[in-house]
C-alpha cells in the first residue's frame, strides 16, 4: 500500500496557539519563539473534523477502538496518524476486525453478487473491487462506506493519472514501466465494459456515465495504492487472478517511512488485520509503516510519490543509456549481449549511493574484454578478475555512463524549473518529478567523487 515520504515530526494543537494571550515580557518572548520553532514543524490535529469523527465513530460500531492513534496533517508527510502515547517494542498499534476490512468478500456480501456469479468468464477479483469502490462511491448517502469513501483522495499522483508532459520527463526506465502502466489500466477498462453494461439494472441513469474511464483509474489507484495484503480462498465465481487485496479503513493514514520496522498481517486467531511495533514510538510522534526496501522509481511507480533520503533509491541504468556508451564498433558486441541476456546481467543495472552495482560492473566488465580474452566471459560472470586493463575499462566506462545521466538528469531538472514558471496548474505533478531528479543526481554526482577517487579510472 502507499502512502506519502516520511519524516518523524511531533503534534501540536493550532488552536492553544492562536489562542495565547500576548505579553510583552522577555520570558514570553522566548516561549512564544520556541513555540513558533515547533509549530513550523509539528502537524495539526484533524481529529476535530467531522469526516474524522465520523469513521472513527463508523469503526467503533464495527468494534474497533483506534484511541492510540488520532489523524493530523504534517508539513513533511501530508495527513498522517501520531500516537498518543508512547508505543513500547511489541505494542499492537492497531487492530482492525475483519468486519471493518473491504475485501471481495464484501463485494460477494452485496447487491453485486448475483451480477459477479452469473457473469462468463468470471472478472478478476480487481475488477470487483473496482465495480464496487465505483458503485459505492457514486450511491454517496445510501452507502454504508461512506464515512471511509469521503476520507479517500479525490485524485492520486499514479503516473497513471499524470499529464503525458510529466512523464516524458521521468527517466528513461521509469517512463517505459509508466506507460506500460497506463497501458495497463485502460485494457483492464476496455475488457469491463461488458460486465458495467450488465449492471444498468441498478442504476436510474446511464451506467456508461457512472463506469467512465476517470472513476476506473480512482478506483484501481486506490486499491493499487491503499490495499494492505490478505490471501483469500480462490472462488469459482473469481477469475484465477491473485485475491490478496484488503483496504484497511484509518490504517491506510498510516504514511511510509523506509527505516521503520513493524509486524504487519491478518492475525487468523483475532479474526482483525494487526499492526505490532518492532522499534518504540515516543507520545505524540508520527506513527510509520515501511512496504518494504523500494527504491524512488518503485515507490513512485506504484504508490504515487518519493522517499526523501530514501536509503533504498537507485539510478537505473537502461539498455539504451548502456548500448549508447559501449564500443559500438566492436563486433563481439552482439555474442557479448546475448550472454548478458542469457544470464540476466542487462536487467536492473544502477548506480546507489555505495555507486555503481555489482551487476552493472559485471555487465561493463563483460562488455570491455578485448578479442583475445572473450574466452575468458565465463570467469567475469562468475565475479573474477580477467585483467587489469579490463577492471579499468569497465570502470572508465562506468564513470561515463555516470556523467551521462548526470547530464540528463541536470537537463531534465532545468525543464521541470521552466514547466513550474509556465504550468502553474502542474506545480504539484512537477515536485514529484523534481524530488525524484534532485534525489537521483544526489546519488550518480556521489557515485562519481567514487570514481573519481580510484587511480585506476581516468575521469
Amino acid at each position: 500500500m502507499a502512502r506519502k515520504f516520511s519524516h518523524t515530526v511531533c503534534i501540536l494543537n493550532l488552536n492553544a496557539l492562536t489562542d495565547m494571550k500576548k505579553s510583552n515580557g522577555r520570558t514570553s518572548r522566548k516561549r512564544q519563539r520556541k513555540r513558533s520553532r515547533i509549530f513550523s514543524s509539528c502537524g495539526v490535529s484533524l481529529s476535530h473534523k467531522d469526516e474524522y469523527i465520523l469513521l472513527k465513530k463508523w469503526l467503533k460500531e464495527k468494534g474497533c477502538n483506534v484511541n492510540k492513534l488520532r489523524p493530523a496533517q504534517f508539513p513533511e508527510t501530508g495527513r498522517g496518524l501520531v500516537t498518543t502515547k508512547g508505543l513500547q517494542v511489541g505494542e499492537l498499534i492497531i487492530s482492525l476486525p475483519e468486519k471493518c476490512l473491504l475485501t471481495t468478500d464484501t463485494v460477494l456480501n452485496s447487491y453485486l453478487r448475483e451480477y459477479i456469479v452469473k457473469w462468463t468468464p468470471p472478472i478478476s477479483p480487481l475488477i470487483a473491487l473496482c465495480t464496487f469502490l465505483i458503485a459505492e462511491k457514486w450511491a454517496q448517502e445510501k452507502s454504508p462506506w461512506k464515512p471511509y469513501l469521503d476520507l479517500l483522495p479525490e485524485i492520486y499522483s499514479c503516473p497513471v493519472c499524470l499529464e503525458q508532459k510529466i512523464v516524458n520527463l521521468f527517466p528513461e526506465p521509469l517512463r517505459r514501466k509508466a506507460h506500460e502502466q497506463r497501458k495497463l489500466v485502460q485494457e483492464l477498462f476496455i475488457s469491463s465494459q461488458q460486465f458495467f453494461f450488465s449492471l444498468q439494472p441498478l442504476f436510474p441513469k446511464d451506467v456508461a456515465s457512472v463506469f467512465n474511464y476517470q472513476a476506473f483509474k480512482w478506483a484501481w489507484c486506490t486499491i493499487n495504492t491503499r490495499t494492505v495484503y490478505m490471501k483469500h480462498s480462490q472462488r469459482d465465481c473469481f477469475s484465477r487472478d491473485t485475491d490478496t487485496y484488503a483496504l484497511a479503513p484509518y490504517l491506510d493514514l498510516l504514511n511510509h517511512n523506509p527505516t521503520v520496522q513493524v509486524k504487519a498481517g491478518f492475525n487468523e486467531k483475532t479474526k482483525c488485520y494487526e499492526i505490532t511495533t518492532v522499534t518504540q514510538c515516543h507520545h505524540y510522534n508520527e506513527v510509520f509503516i515501511c512496504y518494504g526496501p523500494h527504491d524512488n522509481q518503485r515507490l513512485l511507480l506504484e504508490y504515487g510519490f518519493v522517499s526523501r533520503d530514501n536509503p533504498h533509491s537507485s539510478v537505473y541504468v537502461g539498455t539504451d543509456t548502456l548500448l549508447k556508451n559501449v564500443f559500438p564498433e566492436d563486433k563481439q558486441r552482439p555474442k557479448k549481449l546475448s550472454i548478458l541476456q542469457e544470464h540476466k546481467l542487462l536487467d536492473d543495472l544502477t548506480f546507489g549511493w555505495d555507486g555503481p552495482s555489482w551487476k552493472l560492473l559485471t555487465a561493463l566488465k563483460l562488455l570491455s574484454l578485448e578479442a583475445d580474452q572473450f574466452t575468458s566471459w565465463k570467469k567475469v560472470v562468475l565475479g573474477e578478475v580477467v585483467s587489469e586493463v579490463n577492471e579499468k575499462k569497465s570502470l572508465d566506462l562506468a564513470a561515463e555512463i555516470c556523467m551521462s545521466l548526470i547530464k540528463e538528469t541536470q537537463h531534465a531538472l532545468q525543464k521541470v524549473s521552466l514547466l513550474k514558471h509556465d504550468c502553474e496548474y502542474l506545480r504539484t505533478q512537477l515536485n514529484l518529478v523534481e524530488a525524484l531528479r534532485t534525489e537521483e543526481l544526489s546519488i550518480l554526482q556521489r557515485s562519481l567523487e567514487m570514481f573519481q577517487c580510484l587511480p585506476t579510472t581516468t575521469v
